[in-house]
């Protein structure tokens, strides 16, 4: 997206425009694809570079080749024709980080049929509403999460840890297997619809600003943007010597999704591949692969610095030259603590939604993310506007205001919900975060706090309002109010405020059982009070404010 003409007058140093209240990012812009006809598979396999393995497994050290992942791809794209899968169609993915759910993934897209992710860690009841508003035809799992899979019919199940033959389940269904897939020959495209660049690729569930989850829906031009400015923040170290990457975030999440899964690849580069997060593992991967970047939230930055010394006399992190922190700015005690322990390696962030691909803005270098506290500048071809939340009047540098993007990467929208678009995405293509920020005079990005009403546990996203309506159906619960609780391990947790009803007794405990039994882990509620009445404005709306305020306060007392 080019700036206007320089009679508009744009600040080189802000990126900042008077004449339409725009700020326009200062880096060099992205190179898009002319050709409309252009999945992101085909554009990922067709950059030359010289790379040989593009996948790691780092417990077992089993790997795939770029040869090999390439005829994976085929031969997978091809049993998926064979299959009936055709453009347009859904299909869900629920497994752990492995070297094969990229091979899914890019198989998928390729055909035009659109991937569907879900976390591992979510409750058959959260699977069964994420499959009901998606309507997958076809699902690959693992035989350990199979059983959350519980109302799928077994034929239309592929196992991604079978033998190379159709695999029984314990109630001795034949279920396809990944393996037996791969291992036919690819038979081109018998069956192969055109896809264009407008095309749905990719179907990730969020909680957007507010309110429940909701299905993003991505498009293969969304993608290939995302790739493309991937490529472009790493291409010099790239070109200079081969690239290894860790993958510690999940492949389920857009982060782990348009960058290990996909974005590395065009590269050339090696991504080994954590199935879950371990410290231990983690550390002791990067000196037996010779890992040069590695992928973290703050949380483990705090780990690595508070443990320095010993980690160092343990652990060979002589590879090391950058860790990339994503989930919350860094702040100069954190940075310079790190840099003090770790001389050779860099820092580098970024700030991204579902919403925008994973992209929004970054620091790319050391000296950019020691401007403390930053999110960084706004990524290549994207544009942002700070508005104010109650009079809709675009702002200036150093205001505060809602952050708004706009771009390539930026969603088509929300599936099948109208409303939710519409109050997410204007007619002009602007996305709303619900974030909270202003751009200082170098077109750093600072965020200051969150419109969205969302808990950010380590990198997850917990919607308060899911919570408070579980508690709801609690019979001894009149009404309740679910609120951030700062905590320096996992940044924030749910601490719920609950009003018990007249009689009742219901103690802490019970209140964080009854929701543990129906959510994901990270969903949990860790901390409870109990309260007369639940503040709410005259429209009804939870005064989480002044909660958060008595919550905090009370915890210093």
């Amino acid at each position: 997206m080019a700036p206007p003409s320089p009679a508009a007058a744009v600040d080189p140093r802000s990126g900042f425009c008077k004449s339409n209240s725009i700020f326009y990012s200062k880096r060099k812009p992205i190179p898009l694809s002319p050709n409309d006809s252009l999945d992101v598979t085909t554009f990922i396999s067709s950059q030359a570079h010289r790379g040989r393995i593009a996948f790691i497994d780092a417990a077992t050290g089993r790997h795939l080749t770029y040869s090999q992942l390439w005829r994976a791809v085929y031969s997978v794209a091809s049993s998926l024709s064979d299959m009936g899968i055709r453009k347009g169609h859904v299909i869900l993915l629920l497994s752990p980080n492995s070297i094969f759910f990229p091979v899914v993934c890019l198989a998928v897209m390729s055909i035009g049929a659109i991937i569907t992710t879900t976390n591992p860690l979510n409750t058959t009841r959260e699977i069964t509403k994420q499959v009901a508003d998606s309507k997958p035809v076809l699902a690959f799992t693992t035989r350990e999460l199979l059983p959350k899979l519980a109302g799928f019919a077994s034929n239309n199940i592929v196992l991604m840890d079978g033998a190379d033959q159709a695999a029984k389940t314990k109630s001795s269904k034949k279920v396809l297997t990944l393996a037996a897939m791969m291992n036919r020959p690819p038979t081109g495209g018998r069956y192969r619809e055109t896809v264009n660049q407008n095309d749905t690729a990719t179907l990730l569930y969020s909680s957007g600003t507010t309110g429940a989850s909701k299905g993003v829906v991505s498009s293969h031009r969304n993608l290939i943007a995302t790739v493309v400015t991937v490529l472009g923040r790493f291409a010099a170290q790239v070109q200079e010597e081969e690239q290894t990457f860790l993958c510690t975030v999940p492949m389920f999440h857009i982060y782990g999704l348009a960058t290990f899964a996909t974005g590395f690849l065009t590269s050339g580069s090696t991504i080994v591949i954590l199935s879950k997060f371990d410290m231990h593992d983690m550390l002791a991967a990067i000196g037996k692969y010779k890992v040069t970047y590695l992928p973290l939230v703050p949380p483990i930055l705090v780990a690595l610095v508070n443990g320095a010394d010993q980690i160092k006399a343990k652990y060979d992190l002589s590879s090391l030259h950058s860790v990339l922190s994503g989930g919350a700015p860094l702040g100069k005690e954190m940075i310079e603590g790190f840099v003090e322990k770790f001389p050779a390696v860099s820092i580098l962030q970024g700030y991204g939604l579902t919403e925008s691909t994973g992209l929004g803005a970054s620091t790319d270098t050391l000296e950019e993310s020691r401007r403390y506290g930053t999110a960084g500048m706004l990524s290549p071809s994207m544009e942002a506007k700070i508005v104010d939340p109650d009079s809709g009047e675009a702002l200036t540098v150093n205001k505060t205001g809602e952050l708004w993007l706009k771009g390539p990467t930026i969603m088509k929208g929300y599936f099948c919900n109208d409303d939710a678009t519409a109050s997410t995405l204007d007619t002009e293509g602007w996305l709303r975060t619900g974030d909270l920020c202003y751009i200082d005079d170098d077109g750093f990005i600072f965020v200051v706090d969150r419109l969205k009403e969302l808990i950010k546990y380590k990198a997850f996203q917990v919607p308060p309002a899911e919570l408070e309506a579980l508690l709801l159906t609690h019979p001894q619960i009149a009404d309740a109010a679910v609120i951030p609780f700062p905590d320096e391990k996992v940044g924030q947790f749910p601490m719920a405020y609950v009003v018990r009803k007249a009689g009742s007794n219901l103690s802490e405990m019970a209140v964080m059982d009854f929701i543990a039994k129906q959510v994901a882990p990270y969903k949990r509620i860790r901390k409870v009070a109990f309260i007369a009445s639940v503040p709410k404005n005259p429209s009804g709306k939870i005064l989480r404010k002044d909660l958060i305020q008595l919550a905090t306060s009370s915890s210093k007392l």
